[in-house]
């Protein structure tokens, strides 16, 4: 090999490894890369279980994109069937089955939304629904599928083991997940697999699955979970710590700035394309203030769903609602009734809590004004008048409208 292949080689190695947590394994993308005559096929499997991509979706779809930056083409796959079936990766109970047509309905927005991170030229990018293959298998079929794996081999997963040792049912459907998803990686021809931490078995067993068809197994890529806004758990809509990639700028942007110090380093390293040396100065609390930084990360971010001007127009408006402590320019009007109600179904009824548990919560944490002014009683009756603002939090603003 040539001094300037082998050097297009180890920076392309350099830029698919950034961020990574595991590849199965690295000695095989370099040897995949080095002897590519065509592009390679990087698949990419999303289950519909909701109807919304947040910025941890965005990791591993992020990655995708420097693939097809690198002249190789993404498979995208809607699981529209494995979703019927229920992903057991990292879940203590059974998951619980979609309807058909929840699954359509999540899975109208996903290819607009991962259109926002990925290449959607045809030349770049395939995207496949699984029920296109895994609908038409018969008995026969699967029974000849599940003979590639043993019991003993799916009981090595972590999740699985953890349900036996307490007693917990693990069904037998929850088995064929895995092995299905590897047979996706045969249909469509996967030379590399990308997943979260919580994909590593599945994929692994992709690679298993294409041996016994006689291909070429998969090198797998595994990516890290993104932790969510309260710096605790992944991030997830189900937990409320999420940042839509379709959030408006101002949403974004204040999002992104209520992040703890402490995940800044790993939201640039996973959400943005700074380089290593650029991350190490804006984490560096003695060379950038990290109020400073966030603002940069936010302003990063926000540019990649939208525009720049976007982007400046988001820290301005932060600076203006929370430095100055004045209200937004734009605020959305909620329809409320004249007359007395309850503080309560007032936060509810605006669409700033989803239960009366949450809206008492909200209430409880000096979260709740009008005009200013706090309201901290639960139980208060308030008589709402037209252009009052309520602001519930930090970010919810909304200008009353008597109906």
């Amino acid at each position: 090999m040539s001094q300037e292949k082998q050097t297009d080689i180890d920076g392309r190695m350099k830029l698919l490894l950034r961020g990574t947590e595991a590849v199965y394994t690295t000695d095989e993308l370099t040897r995949r890369l080095e002897e590519a005559t065509k592009p390679l096929r990087i698949k990419y499997g999303m289950d519909p279980t909701a109807p919304d991509i947040h910025l941890g979706h965005s990791v591993v779809l992020g990655k995708l994109r420097q693939f097809q930056d690198l002249g190789h083409k993404a498979v995208l796959i809607i699981g529209d069937y494995t979703a019927r079936i229920g992903d057991p990766s990292g879940q203590n109970t059974a998951r619980p089955t979609l309807s058909p047509e929840q699954i359509q309905e999540n899975a109208k927005t996903y290819f607009q939304q991962a259109g926002k991170v990925l290449d959607t030229s045809s030349g770049k990018l395939e995207i496949r629904y699984n029920s296109e293959w895994l609908a038409k298998l018969t008995m026969m079929d699967i029974i000849h599928l599940t003979a590639k794996k043993t019991v003993a081999q799916m009981l090595q997963r972590e999740s699985f083991k953890t349900r036996l040792a307490a007693d917990q049912d693990v069904f037998l459907h929850e088995f064929l997940y895995p092995v299905v998803q590897g047979y996706d990686s045969v249909v469509v021809e996967a030379d590399v697999e990308l997943g979260g931490t919580d994909q590593t078995f599945n994929c692994l067993v992709g690679r298993d699955i294409q041996r016994a068809y006689d291909q070429r197994p998969q090198i797998v890529l595994i990516m890290p979970l993104l932790v969510g806004l309260d710096g605790v758990e992944k991030m997830s809509k189900s937990k409320g710590n999420y940042v839509g990639i379709t959030d408006t700028p101002n949403d974004m942007f204040g999002k992104i700035m209520s992040i703890p110090d402490t995940l800044m380093e790993n939201y640039f390293t996973l959400l943005t394309d700074l380089p290593a040396e650029r991350i190490t100065e804006l984490v560096d609390g003695e060379k950038t203030h990290p109020r400073e930084a966030k603002a940069a990360l936010a302003k990063t971010i926000v540019e990649r769903y939208y525009d720049k001007s976007a982007a400046e127009a988001a820290a301005d408006e932060f600076d203006r609602v929370f430095s100055s402590k004045q209200t937004p320019t734009e605020i959305p009007e909620i329809a409320v009734p004249a007359g007395t109600i309850g503080i309560i179904d007032l936060v509810v009824q605006a669409g700033f809590a989803k239960s009366n548990g949450e809206a008492r919560r909200l209430i409880s944490q000096n979260a709740v004004s009008i005009d200013g002014d706090k309201i901290t009683d639960t139980e208060a009756d308030v008589n709402p008048q037209n252009g009052q603002i309520l602001r519930v939090g930090k970010r919810r603003f909304g200008k009353i409208v008597l109906k």
